[in-house]
């Protein structure tokens, strides 16, 4: 992007540079419907960057493509309910190209809970870089703010291993909720390290004995590593 642009012609820039990089990203030259799509996504994506809010109105008043509004709200709601519009073609694609470079250096993998939609809420896996997260698996279940059992947890870290490139080495983070003792083991057999929360009410093993988390804490060093 030119580093003389002008404050007005900056959505149009970003429109366009964003555009382009998802053609280019493309493994061969989109064709027919697919191409309009992607243009569509182009759109919805510097709507979306530009406004920094999700709902279609809003993120159609920042896409300069010389439409009225109310179209491009249309187009866009068209686009997201389509039955060809899929995770793997329109994400997953360009997620796997930016993880195969990303993967030179340790991935830092973040679990987390939210709550979305009505009366719902997402278990996701983001790839931390640059002070951005990029999903990589998401769950989505009915259901009050709260934990999800630990049952759905491993589904979603295997999905992550399966995008992740062979031999990449990994750091694991989560608050309580992910220090389950099925769920720690997986992360060790795929080699990566983790960085938990748990309660001080906790107890652990080391060197042989049983301690309570509060007691091994109050004995240790900051920065000291127990295993």
């Amino acid at each position: 992007m030119e580093a003389n642009l002008s404050a007005s012609n900056l959505p149009g820039a970003a429109y366009r540079a964003i555009r382009d990089a998802l053609i280019q990203g493309y493994p061969g030259e989109p064709q027919g419907q697919f191409a309009r799509h992607l243009v569509t996504l182009a759109a919805l994506i510097s709507g979306l960057v530009a406004r920094k809010s999700t709902p279609l109105p809003q993120v159609a008043s920042n896409v300069p493509d010389g439409n009225k509004p109310e179209s491009r709200v249309k187009r866009f709601a068209r686009w997201v309910h389509h039955d060809t519009v899929t995770e793997q073609p329109y994400f997953f694609l360009y997620a796997d190209v930016l993880l195969t470079h990303v993967a030179l250096q340790t991935l830092v993998l973040v679990m987390d809970g939210s709550v979305v939609g009505r009366g719902c809420g997402a278990l996701m896996v983001h790839m931390a870089s640059t002070g951005r997260a990029l999903p990589l698996a998401w769950l989505v279940r009915q259901g009050q703010k709260g934990h999800c059992p630990e049952a759905l947890h491993i589904p979603l870290i295997e999905q992550v291993k399966r995008r992740i490139p062979a031999g990449a080495q990994g750091v694991w983070l989560g608050d309580g909720e992910f220090a389950g003792t099925t769920l720690q083991p997986t992360v060790q057999e795929y080699h990566w390290s983790s960085v938990v929360r748990t309660g001080s009410n906790m107890t652990v093993r080391w060197d042989g004995e049983t301690f309570r988390c509060e007691t091994v804490a109050s004995c240790i060093k900051p920065g000291t590593l127990v295993e």
